[in-house]
């Protein structure tokens, strides 16, 4: 049966398919992992399939089959993340708003439980990674300190957001490494740092939902630190990484296609900037979901830039 709309956690999504289709048992755990909140595997996902794209010397079979290999890593592994972040977190999340029907933090799930549950997404992790090559399997467990370290990140900085452009965009290297069996190339770096300012950017959209939250709980995030120039501070972290972006298409040797997508995304970054709310939490969702889309662009640039 269904679930009535106000029998519901606070933090459910209306009409997504866990609350409409997935057995009642399920439910806290597939929350847990933010199964009902797609964005994050595509966030985590569109660095590695980028940087996969960026290397087109192989056949496209080959092509194919990283590609599914990294939405399966993506998949577990920002579920890995969200387990993580709200054992750390389940303390604050219960004196948040937004997070009070978190699983955890609302008490449908044990510690115990989420941590059998982090068991389970790390083996699958692992597996995938295994699929890979040697030097993609040691880039891959380098990542995981960063992993285990972000959701402290919060608690002593008021730039989380840069430790989670650290952690977001791995697969930027870990992509080019896999497809290439060689450490990271110009290219791929170029790519992850440009990666890191746009996480930066998208991120601290994000966290204007919580700010005032945030600061009752003593929390600190780009958002607060910024406030009202979060604009400019877009404009230089969105312009970064287009200009960073811009030298990996030369570096690789991309062709005019990789260009014009380019200038494609930088609209779509105008428009995030100047139709910002930072006041308005239902906008700043809105703006900080586009960026599914933007990953699009910046995929299919490649793709017939390197064609």
């Amino acid at each position: 049966m269904t679930e009535h709309p106000s029998q519901r956690p606070a933090d459910a999504v209306p009409g997504n398919w866990v609350d409409d289709y997935a057995p009642e048992r399920t439910r806290p755990y597939l929350r847990l992992i933010r199964a009902d909140r797609p964005v994050g595997v595509w966030l985590l996902l569109w660095p590695c399939w980028w940087s996969i794209m960026l290397v087109n010397d192989r056949p496209m079979a080959s092509t194919i089959w990283m590609l599914v290999l990294f939405a399966i890593g993506a998949f577990v592994m920002r579920s890995v993340g969200c387990i993580i972040n709200d054992l750390w977190d389940r303390d604050i999340d219960a004196q948040v708003e937004r997070t009070t029907g978190r699983p955890l933090a609302s008490g449908a799930i044990t510690p115990t439980g989420a941590l059998a549950m982090l068991a389970l997404m790390a083996t699958i992790g692992l597996l995938v990674l295994l699929q890979l090559n040697g030097k993609a399997i040691i880039l891959g467990i380098a990542s995981l300190p960063l992993v285990l370290l972000y959701p402290l990140a919060k608690r002593v900085t008021w730039w989380p957001q840069t430790v989670l452009g650290l952690v977001f965009n791995w697969g930027a290297l870990l992509g080019w490494t896999a497809m290439s069996d060689q450490w990271p190339g110009l290219p791929s770096i170029l790519l992850y740092l440009g990666c890191m300012a746009w996480t930066i950017g998208y991120d601290t959209i994000y966290a204007h939902q919580d700010k005032e939250d945030d600061a009752l709980v003593g929390v600190k995030s780009s958002a607060l630190k910024l406030g009202g120039k979060t604009k400019p501070a877009l404009s230089i972290l969105y312009s970064a990484a287009l200009a960073l972006w811009a030298l990996m298409g030369f570096s690789a040797e991309l062709n005019a296609f990789f260009f014009a997508g380019l200038c494609l995304a930088a609209v779509h970054f105008v428009w995030q900037i100047r139709t910002l709310d930072i006041d308005n939490p239902s906008r700043c969702l809105k703006l900080f979901k586009s960026n599914i889309h933007y990953g699009w662009i910046i995929f299919a640039a490649i793709a017939l830039g390197t064609g």
